[in-house]
């Protein structure tokens, strides 16, 4: 039977939609739905459960969630190497996404009532913290990929990175060269300026916007208190502005991908140390059985 071109289009129509929805609506919230239902069970089987005293992680209850727990902790940090296979259809790489952020808050749940809130300076409660750290880092994670690639689209001007060092070296060059008839004090001023890192300042630089000892900056206070009304040093002043702006641009632009990308320095060493503390919490629970 040959195929209806309508169907094909339509069918290709519906992929194309689908591409375009973030993977936390995938599938009308599918994996919120799943994850919800889990956060549900889970609580009510803890309160119904009638024992005295109230379960913990020594418990049949507790074993149970434990399992369920560490099942889910090894999945979610497969992530990463689900990442490197592409996939489309039930899972797809937002689909795991999808299931790893909801799935991975579900987990606070299940892991705090396995502990039967029973907290003590052991291997157990660093495993819960270590847990802890991940989850909310994971939450800033999705936070910032929600919010901030905007703003780094708006800050660009339809720019790339490229082309905003290429605008700062062609203000450079027009710097270098207007500087030239200045007076010694005031172009090393400019040479300062020029021969500073643009890159200088080191990660809490980035991640703040803060460099307080932008040369830039410096040259153009100093210039300002002069009150010049020299031609040169007015045609200097206005280029230093310039390169003041730009340097502004280039480094919102650091201070978004900082922002986009600090947590991942937590968040994966976190989840190996995670890892390695629940294979010492399951030994020493087994070995204490």
């Amino acid at each position: 039977m040959a195929s209806v071109p309508g169907n094909r289009f339509s069918q290709d129509e519906r992929r194309r939609n689908a591409d375009h929805v973030s993977f936390l609506k995938h599938k009308g919230y599918r994996w919120l739905w799943v994850a919800l239902l889990l956060c549900i069970a889970t609580g009510l089987g803890y309160a119904l459960i009638d024992q005295e005293p109230r379960p913990n992680g020594g418990s049949w209850y507790g074993y149970t969630l434990g399992t369920i727990g560490l099942l889910l902790i090894v999945w979610l940090s497969l992530l990463g190497i689900r990442k490197r296979r592409i996939t489309t259809g039930q899972w797809s790489l937002k689909a795991w996404t999808s299931a790893h952020v909801y799935l991975g808050l579900a987990l606070l749940v299940v892991g705090t009532l396995h502990t039967g809130f029973q907290i003590g300076w052991n291997v157990h409660t660093l495993a819960y913290v270590l847990m802890l750290i991940v989850i909310l880092t994971g939450i800033y994670g999705v936070i910032a990929y929600a919010t901030l690639p905007s703003s780094l689209s708006s800050n660009r001007s339809e720019m790339t990175r490229a082309q905003m060092l290429e605008a700062l070296t062609a203000i450079d060059r027009q710097l270098e060269s207007a500087a030239q008839p200045l007076g010694r004090e005031k172009s090393d001023l400019v040479i300062r300026a020029l021969s500073q890192d643009t890159f200088s300042g080191g990660a809490l630089a980035r991640l703040t916007n803060s460099y307080p000892r932008c040369a830039t900056r410096r040259a153009i206070r100093r210039l300002a208190a002069s009150e010049s009304d020299d031609v040169v040093e007015q045609r200097v002043r206005v280029l230093l502005q310039k390169r003041a702006d730009q340097l502004a641009q280039i480094r919102r632009h650091l201070r978004i991908r900082a922002q986009l990308e600090v947590w991942l320095f937590i968040h994966i060493p976190a989840t190996i140390a995670l890892l390695a503390a629940l294979l010492a919490h399951v030994v020493s629970v087994f070995y204490y059985w």
